[in-house]
């Protein structure tokens, strides 16, 4: 399904680099099937070196029973394989991995598989941490035992497979993705920086106030403008123009900006009933414009983050595609308990 003015759209996002073509792609494929999809972020990327650095979240606990089913487990290195290699071809860098310590141990496991699987394919991973929901004082503890974890097994020098672990400037990156708040960042900061090489800590929107200092950048995530619209038309232009505008904000912060198809919690068994209309992929569309129309070429963002790969509990995977008018709906199956 060819763009009629592909031409000229090319030229224009070419500064921008492999990140707007790998979108315009997936949306101009939107309503073809998925190995069209593979073909054509092929093809766009194929010799462009410019622009940011694409990750995609990925969820790591399908196969685990609190979860629904989805087909395939992400601890099977057959399908992890896979799956990197349509994330590779698809022109995207990374997976930026949900985990939360030894807290949720089938998560670990999945992690460390699909680092392991990385690795072998020559395709970069890192870690998102999630903050504990707990309100039992023991969130810092949680955070510093995790990091130490990570640390150990998957990022400092004799972790393996940790060449392929993602940097910036030379050090190690780390999303945090937070909860009820209750962790002390200080404490963390303080002992994070005694690695060989302290990590990039970018949290999502904006840190509490009083431990803004200890992180180094903020990562946009999928949410509407103000509230979610019960008939899914808010796709999160006002988030995300405000999120854009914080950079001047926050001189010196790294800025992470956010792509996303859609979002619908129906389906999960924590559902708040939350839509965002994928619009036959437009909405990824949008959200892609929004973010090249505030990269500023003088200062550019390093890296775009998709939400998400394979979160189907949620109705924002993008490894079936990002149009949801050729039989493209999320699985229907809810989570057992």
């Amino acid at each position: 399904m060819p763009h009629p003015n592909f031409p000229e759209l090319r030229m224009r996002f070419l500064h921008t680099g492999v990140l707007i073509l790998v979108g315009f792609a997936l949306v101009t494929s939107a309503c073809s099937h998925n190995t069209s999809v593979r073909e054509s972020l092929a093809q766009a990327t194929r010799g462009v070196e410019q622009g940011p650095r694409i990750l995609a979240d990925y969820q790591p606990w399908f196969g685990d029973r609190d979860h629904i089913n989805v087909g395939y487990s992400t601890q099977d290195p057959a399908v992890l394989r896979k799956q990197v290699q349509k994330a590779k071809e698809m022109g995207i860098y990374a997976f930026a991995v949900d985990w939360y310590g030894e807290r949720r141990p089938f998560e670990d496991r999945s992690y460390a598989i699909l680092q392991q699987v990385s690795a072998e394919e020559h395709f970069h991973i890192c870690l998102m941490y999630d903050e504990t929901q707990e309100d039992n004082g023991h969130a810092t503890e949680d955070a510093l035992e995790a990091f130490d974890k990570a640390y150990r097994a998957y990022i400092g020098p004799n972790a393996p497979g940790h060449e392929w672990y993602v940097t910036y400037n030379g050090r190690p990156v780390i999303f945090i993705f937070p909860k009820r708040g209750n962790t002390d960042w200080d404490r963390v900061r303080a002992a994070v920086n005694q690695w060989d090489r302290p990590p990039i800590l970018l949290y999502k929107d904006d840190p509490p106030a009083k431990y803004m200092n200890d992180f180094d950048g903020l990562y946009a995530w999928i949410h509407p403008g103000e509230h979610w619209d019960p008939h899914g038309r808010d796709w999160g232009k006002e988030y995300l123009e405000r999120f854009y505008k914080k950079a001047s904000d926050h001189p010196g912060k790294i800025m992470v900006g956010g792509v996303w198809p859609g979002f619908n919690d129906t389906r999960a068994s924590w559902s708040l009933n939350r839509h965002m209309d994928r619009r036959c992929g437009a909405t990824f569309e949008d959200t892609l414009k929004l973010f090249h129309q505030y990269d500023n070429p003088d200062h550019p963002m390093p890296f775009l983050l998709i939400a998400t790969w394979n979160d189907y509990e949620e109705g924002t995977q993008i490894e079936t595609g990002v149009s949801d008018c050729n039989g493209n709906r999320p699985i229907t199956e809810t989570a057992s308990r």
